[in-house]
């Protein structure tokens, strides 16, 4: 145990004219201490998930892991990999499920393929079906899916969206969530993808209700060919909530590939964002989802220069199937959460309200009805690249993304009483969540202005936090006088995971001119290493092997620290990233088992927990 500082804060109205080292205590211990909050348990979960409901998910030859092999897969049940056959399971099975099927021709492409008597008596269906048979689905893609992408209204996909196409395939999507919600042991709650795109931007958001089968079934799905604009669909959401009075959010997915317009200062018809438009967003849009599949939207090495471990699992590869595009992804502001955070800070400054104000989570957006999140056990973003041959196989052009250029990734942590729709929808209301990129890292944050060093390591940690403070997702009002946030982390590593490196506290906040600005702290370390400048760890990753050694790295880190920067004049938002040490990346797990190269320069990987922030408002 270091008590790395006691130097005493001054006035924090002039902090910003003077040095101080962090007042910081970090502790690195051989076993790990549970995470339990008196209240609240830790529940995993992944709330974008892939059947063959989907159209794409089936093109790609998802044609048997349906919603109920999804729910049984991610309870721990063995089910068949839906392209190469075997039998596949998950190492630690899930908490809770969504299964989130596109809205956009919900279950047609595989009624089409399986010959669906709901489909046989429109004309078109017809068409397809044929094409179906003759092994045409990249025909059937190319105009209902490519259409609808760019923008277009394919004849279609008007025919086969009918009311009563629709209503019967979610109908069967939520019988089988229905069928497998086991209140206080598993989870399902209902959901789909709306599935926006705005001129090759990615803007798809997951919408899901704690509401049951009886109210689910009370109305369809609105999907993006109806809007592609966010501010329709919040519109439908808060008149279908007041109807069937149920709550409902909406989860931004994926923003690194939304060409910036995810958290754009403009709303969808290119005006300013106003206050109303920041009440609406910040009452359907609690948390984002920034670490998936396609990638990590933290933030890029350009946005910001002075950290270290920025660049990760960045991917560049836009969804944009319309003639001559460039589908490679500029680097912008709007797609990555941390500019985000910051940017929310500035529009609050300007509006009085904050319409970027979210809690993170993980997901996966498997399409292979899989939630597979693991390195060593992943099966592909599609049902095509669940063989390391097959990895190849999902290239499109020779500037499209292959299977090796997928993550492994991610999960949603949910603090919460218990394990029903209602407390988990709660969780994520209250932002109290969590983001990893796999791995069960245990996080718990409170911050408030009357910690202590000790409290850190006590054995009552959530019932000090919660005393004291406010945790993950929640706001600090106006400073007293001379006092800055304290704050009390907990980090333990996953039992069947690796060793943990450091926290860290990344802090925006907005300087003398409102200008938003970054500065990240480690806050603790392990292996006895110095707070200030640590080197890195020795990695213990045999990349001939694809096996690692828990030689170096802590099972559990806990911090206090208080802000040596703080300025109570000045708004600021904080959020803690929990680094593992390095390990194997699936890609090299793929390299191992071919004997040979695969088209990845990605070698091993640190994953890491992204806590949700705490905001302070002067």
């Amino acid at each position: 145990m270091t008590d790395v500082s006691r130097n005493t804060l001054l006035d924090p109205r002039k902090a910003l004219n003077v040095m101080l080292r962090p007042l910081c205590l970090a502790i690195s211990l051989g076993a790990a201490m549970p995470i339990v909050a008196e209240d609240k348990q830790l529940y995993w979960g992944d709330t974008h998930l892939h059947s063959s409901y989907s159209f794409d998910a089936y093109l790609f030859r998802n044609h048997t892991a349906d919603p109920d092999t999804a729910y049984r897969y991610a309870k721990g049940y063995p089910v068949i990999h839906p392209m190469h056959r075997g039998r596949v399971q998950i190492e630690t099975p899930l908490d809770f499920l969504v299964v989130s099927d596109h809205a956009e021709m919900m279950g047609v492409v595989r009624g089409l393929g399986r010959g669906d008597k709901v489909l046989a008596d429109i004309p078109i269906a017809q068409k397809y079906m044929g094409w179906m048979k003759e092994g045409r689905a990249r025909d059937v893609f190319s105009e209902l899916v490519a259409g609808a992408n760019s923008g277009e209204r394919p004849e279609g996909i008007a025919a086969l969206s009918a009311n009563k196409v629709r209503k019967t395939m979610w109908g069967e999507i939520v019988d089988a969530t229905e069928r497998h919600n086991e209140p206080g042991k598993f989870t399902t709650l209902v959901g789909w993808e709306w599935s926006a795109m705005n001129k090759g931007a990615n803007l798809h958001r997951i919408v899901l209700t704690s509401a049951g089968a009886d109210k689910a079934k009370q109305f369809i799905p609105y999907s993006s060919l109806e809007s592609w604009k966010a501010e329709d669909l919040w519109d439908w959401m808060a008149q279908t909530s007041k109807d069937l009075s149920i709550d409902m959010i909406s989860i931004p997915h994926n923003p690194n590939i939304s060409k910036g317009e995810m958290f754009n200062n403009v709303d969808s018809d290119g005006r300013p964002l106003n206050a109303e438009y920041a009440r609406t967003r910040m009452r359907f849009e609690p948390v984002v989802e920034m670490t998936q599949i396609k990638g990590d939207s933290e933030t890029h090495p350009m946005l910001s220069p002075n950290d270290e471990f920025a660049d990760y699992e960045t991917y560049r590869f836009l969804i944009d199937t319309r003639p001559d595009a460039d589908r490679i992804a500029a680097v912008n502001a709007g797609s990555y959460t941390r500019s985000a955070l910051q940017r929310g800070l500035e529009l609050e400054q300007k509006l009085g309200v904050n319409p970027y104000k979210f809690g993170v989570i993980g997901s996966t957006d498997a399409h292979t009805g899989l939630a597979s999140a693991e390195e060593n056990n992943f099966h592909g973003k599609m049902a095509l690249d669940g063989t390391p041959s097959g990895k190849n196989a999902m290239r499109v052009g020779e500037k499209g993304a292959s299977g090796w250029d997928m993550s492994a990734q991610g999960l949603a942590a949910v603090w919460a009483p218990e394990n029903t729709r209602e407390a988990i929808m709660a969780a994520f209301q209250r932002r109290e969540v969590y983001a990893t990129t796999g791995p069960r890292i245990k996080l718990q944050l409170f911050a408030g202005w009357n910690f202590r060093s000790g409290d850190a390591q006590a054995k009552k940690f959530a019932e000090i936090g919660q005393r004291k403070g406010v945790p993950m997702g929640g706001d600090l009002a106006q400073a007293p006088a001379k006092k800055a946030p304290g704050f009390i982390v907990r980090a333990v590593k996953d039992p069947r995971s690796a060793n943990l490196d450091r926290i860290q506290m990344v802090k925006s906040y907005l300087d003398t001119d409102g200008k938003a600005q970054e500065k990240i702290y480690n806050i603790a370390v392990s292996d006895g290493r110095s707070l200030e400048n640590p080197e890195a760890l020795a990695s213990t990753v045999d990349i001939d092997k694809a096996t690692y050694r828990n030689d170096v790295g802590a099972k559990e880190l806990v911090a206090f620290w208080k802000d040596p920067d703080f300025n109570s004049d000045q708004r600021a938002v904080y959020y803690v990233r929990v680094l593992e040490i390095s390990t194997p990346r699936h890609t090299t797990f793929d390299k191992v088992a071919l004997g040979q190269q695969v088209d990845s320069e990605k070698a091993s990987i640190q994953e890491r927990a992204y806590s949700s922030p705490v905001w302070y408002t002067p």
